[in-house]
């Protein structure tokens, strides 16, 4: 049996190398710069960007940047001089003109402790109305002990009129920054750098317009056809304007080459699809009616007709009447020999680039 005292020694000294232990086993390890393995230089760091809670892609590389460098010296003055927001002069990439936009205090309602590097469009007036283009782009950071770049890339991102300026609120710690191990901040000189790649699409935009019906009396027209009997040829109605477009009816007394000495054919033809965009196209649903004396009274109709008019396909056409009812007496189709043909037109959906 071991005396008390000798006890109560080896506890304490058995109680302290048991702490001594765990408290040097929870320090940090002390990491050597520079002795990353270049597989592993790659990380993905979860940041707030200007929207959405997105990851940012932080890796390192030798290359210099391939559009911008910018070195600013005395970069702890900025604060001092009340200066909150630089921007850099302008640098072009992808055809474009851009611009890096630094806030050395970090970006107004960002979270502090950081300092904020955006990208921004620097010219838009001379771009076309509504002008918009997706672009991959990448901040460098130079470290100036170690002699590589710290790369800040974020998703591809679409610039427009509403939305120019993209970047990084929480770019870096203030505190690593002025770490002078860290190597981006030596003798308070600064260097930034920028690469912008504009993604090249072939967008084809549409613009697609319902219309409301206009009243009857507007988008109807009538023609009154004499010695409809006597007609050899086609024929041909003067042009007339109707929801916008400009149109015109053909004929065909004893039918064109689809109903040859059988029907009456009649074709409406979009005169104003001549000049139409190749994409563009003019959705319409029309009536062709042979009419009484009384233009009130309707003795045939083929009913709704529709058809989508385009500038290789702007004509539309109906066997509109066997010619053997149209001649027959009894049916008295034909008053005094006056063929009166009415057109109703309703032009519906409007699509164009």
């Amino acid at each position: 049996m071991k005396p008390p005292l000798l006890s109560c020694v080896l506890g304490i000294a058995v109680s302290s190398w048991i702490c001594f232990k765990l408290f040097h086993e929870s320090k940090p390890k002390k990491i050597v710069r520079g002795s990353v393995p270049a597989a592993e230089r790659t990380m993905r760091l979860p940041i707030y960007d200007d929207d959405n809670d997105e990851e940012l892609i932080v890796e390192t590389r030798d290359a210099s940047p391939a559009h911008f460098l910018t070195k600013i010296e005395s970069f702890s003055l900025f604060p001092k001089h009340w200066i909150v927001k630089y921007e850099t002069c302008e640098f072009e990439a992808g055809g474009y003109k851009w611009r890096l936009i630094i806030y050395p205090s970090g970006r107004p309602y960002s979270p502090s402790g950081y300092i904020s590097v955006y990208l921004s469009l620097a010219e838009t007036s001379s771009l076309p109305v509504d002008w918009e283009f997706n672009a991959i782009f990448t901040i460098f950071l130079y470290n100036q002990i170690s002699d590589n770049y710290l790369c800040f890339r974020g998703n591809e991102r679409r610039f427009n009129k509403i939305k120019f300026e993209w970047g990084f609120p929480k770019f870096i710690n203030k505190k690593s920054l002025k770490d002078e191990l860290s190597g981006y901040l030596v003798d308070d000189n600064f260097v930034l750098g920028a690469e912008v790649f504009v993604l090249k699409t072939q967008r084809v935009i549409e613009c697609v317009t319902l219309l409301k019906p206009p009243s009857i009396d507007l988008r109807t027209r009538d023609w009154k056809i004499s010695e409809f009997s006597k007609l050899e040829n086609a024929w041909i109605s003067d042009e007339f304007t109707m929801s916008g477009f400009n149109w015109k009816m053909e004929l065909y007394p004893k039918g064109d080459f689809s109903s040859k000495d059988r029907a009456v054919t009649i074709y409406l033809v979009c005169v104003s699809a001549g000049n139409f965009d190749a994409r563009q196209k003019v959705k319409t649903e029309f009536y062709t009616r042979l009419k009484g004396k009384s233009v009130a009274t309707t003795i045939y109709d083929v009913g709704k007709l529709s058809h989508w008019f385009t500038s290789s396909n702007a004509t539309c056409w109906t066997s509109f009447i066997s010619l053997s009812e149209l001649h027959n007496p009894k049916n008295g189709f034909l008053v005094d020999d006056c063929f009166n043909l009415q057109v109703e037109i309703c032009v519906q959906v409007l699509s164009r680039p």
